[in-house]
């Protein structure tokens, strides 16, 4: 519970804000349903991604708490500086700090768990942790909305910030993981032959730039998903039950994972989640384009939704099967697919966002081009393991 506490400090930072986008284009002269606002999500990504590889090697040298706690305050620095924003650059810039103080909870909640568990164990361990995290976005722009009712839209951001206070808090009690046996020496040479020896590791890397493209179709939901649902499908009262109810999907996909990667492995489930994933995305393409960019919502969401809960069998795994050769370098194994998983997804998911205006069809294009390079490297690593 704590660990998913820790990890949904990202969650919030991300979900509980995206039923506050009109407020935030009203405050800073933005152009109704501008896409614009979703940079305030993919800054974040940005920062997410930079600070990781400076916190692996941090972990791996001086524990898992203290990188928490670094983590937390600058988490807390940015929640203030996004609250106070006199514009809106200032509110990027504040995003992408806030997704710097993110970046240290997410490295060392993966690290922690590979410091307790490998193999399936850690498949199951992260599955069970990601059914409690992806509640997040149930319950998050719910949350959000009732903020934005009652009180001004930077509420939302104040939310965060007591958040991190009580998972800080409850930090204390949480022992170092770390082996003493598996402290490395904190130095550029050593930090550099860390992420060399990672990325050198055929099943490591490989992995890492599948977690990449698929991480790119997410967040070209997260932001855009406010834009689809209000302007497109023009639901604007209804962004937080849809938004919720495909929430509903990824964790029903998490608790699942769990038990399946029990009876078919971690390889042979991502194998057969992906030869179902790339299937929906062309299904996803023709309704869209049969519906001219504006197909039936209650066709298309659904499919998102069931595309989309395909993540939540393929993320665990992947990370589970990268991480599982380096155990010894977890916190700089975790740091390099963290950033290169976030900075490579926030790039690809804002070319696809940008394309999407008046029509869902490049949100479905997007999708499906990252599903397929997903399996081209899937199957790469898998020929080069033969």
């Amino acid at each position: 519970m704590l660990i998913s506490a820790v990890m949904a400090l990202l969650g919030l930072a991300l979900d509980l804000m995206l039923p506050a986008f009109d407020d935030i284009r009203m405050a800073f002269d933005l152009e109704d349903g501008s896409g614009q606002v979703g940079q305030v999500i993919t800054v974040f990504f940005l920062g997410l991604a930079a600070a990781q590889v400076i916190y692996g090697p941090l972990a791996d040298r001086f524990g898992r708490k203290p990188v928490l706690y670094i983590g937390i305050t600058i988490y807390l620095i940015g929640a203030v500086g996004s609250a106070y924003a006199p514009s809106f650059a200032w509110l990027l810039a504040s995003r992408f700090v806030w997704g710097l103080g993110a970046a240290g909870s997410r490295v060392v909640a993966t690290a922690i768990i590979r410091d307790h568990f490998e193999g399936i164990r850690m498949a199951k361990a992260m599955s069970q942790i990601m059914a409690v995290f992806i509640l997040v976005p149930v319950i998050a722009p719910a949350i959000g909305t009732g903020i934005v009712a009652v009180l001004p839209w930077r509420g939302v951001f104040w939310f965060c910030f007591f958040w991190a206070v009580v998972v800080g808090v409850w930090s204390l009690r949480l022992h170092e993981t770390l082996d003493p046996a598996h402290r490395r020496p904190l130095s550029l040479r050593e930090s550099t032959g860390g992420f060399v020896q990672v990325a050198r590791t055929p099943v490591t890397g490989g992995y890492i730039v599948a977690g990449m493209f698929l991480q790119g179709v997410f967040t070209a939901y997260l932001a855009s998903s406010e834009q689809m649902i209000t302007e497109i499908f023009g639901l604007q009262g209804q962004f937080p039950l849809v938004f919720g109810s495909i929430a509903i999907m990824f964790w029903l996909a998490a608790i699942l994972n769990g038990r399946f990667v029990s009876i078919v492995g971690v390889e042979g489930l991502i194998l057969r989640v992906l030869m179902v994933q790339f299937p929906l995305t062309l299904v996803l393409i023709a309704v869209s384009v049969i519906g001219d960019g504006t197909p039936n919502f209650w066709v298309f969401m659904p499919l998102v939704g069931l595309m989309l809960s395909t993540f939540m069998f393929l993320m665990p795994n992947l990370n589970t099967a990268a991480m599982g050769p380096v155990g010894e370098l977890a916190g700089t194994a975790s740091a390099l697919s963290g950033a290169t998983r976030m900075a490579g997804g926030a790039v690809l998911g804002t070319i696809i966002a940008a394309g999407i205006d008046t029509s869902v069809t490049p949100f479905a294009v997007g999708a499906a081009v990252m599903s397929f390079c997903t399996s081209i490297t899937v199957g790469v690593v898998r020929w080069r393991q033969r």
